[in-house]
């Protein structure tokens, strides 16, 4: 089986497509701030109940790996049918800086991990990481929810699709 058989093959898996972000803090305390990082996912999932668990795919080695390597706080929002420019902004390879990339998308700050939180998201949750296992050229990275909301009910999900975003219905 070649990876291109291979990709076909689960391109034909529907997926949810989520905004996973971590604040990235300052190399020096005397420095200047911190930044927002984002990446979108598709390979993102209910792990367990009790505990309440979660599961994000990361390319090893990406940036987003690397930071959550090292910060155990990350969010994720669930992205919303009207919300495909963030998914692609956000999954754009050889990208501009996050910084330029949530400047003009509306979001809060999380409480408990002070990573971005989309506004207009179907759900927002917020992470703590518990384990991270390698797997082939991926990292799973599983992580115990801390806060979970429903900020907005009134739209369908974005879903990904023989490689392309798409709405339900």
């Amino acid at each position: 089986m070649s990876n291109d058989e291979f990709r076909a093959a689960m391109s034909r898996l529907a997926a949810g497509v989520v905004l996973v972000t971590a604040f990235e803090p300052p190399l020096d305390a005397d420095g200047p701030g911190g930044e927002d990082v984002g990446m979108t996912a598709t390979a993102f999932l209910s792990v367990s109940l009790d505990p309440p668990l979660v599961l994000v795919s990361l390319r090893t080695g990406s940036r987003m790996d690397d930071l959550l390597d090292e910060q155990p706080h990350w969010a994720v929002s669930v992205l919303s049918e009207s919300q495909r420019h963030i998914a692609g902004r956000f999954a754009m390879k050889g990208r501009i800086s996050d910084r330029l990339l949530f400047e003009d998308i509306p979001y809060v700050r999380g409480a408990a991990t002070g990573a971005a939180l989309v506004g207009g998201a179907l759900a927002t949750l917020e992470c703590r990481t518990e384990q991270r296992v390698q797997a082939g050229d991926h990292t799973l990275v599983i992580g115990r929810v801390l806060t979970a909301e429903v900020p907005s009910a009134d739209s369908g999900p974005l879903a990904y699709f023989r490689g392309r975003y798409r709405q339900l219905g």
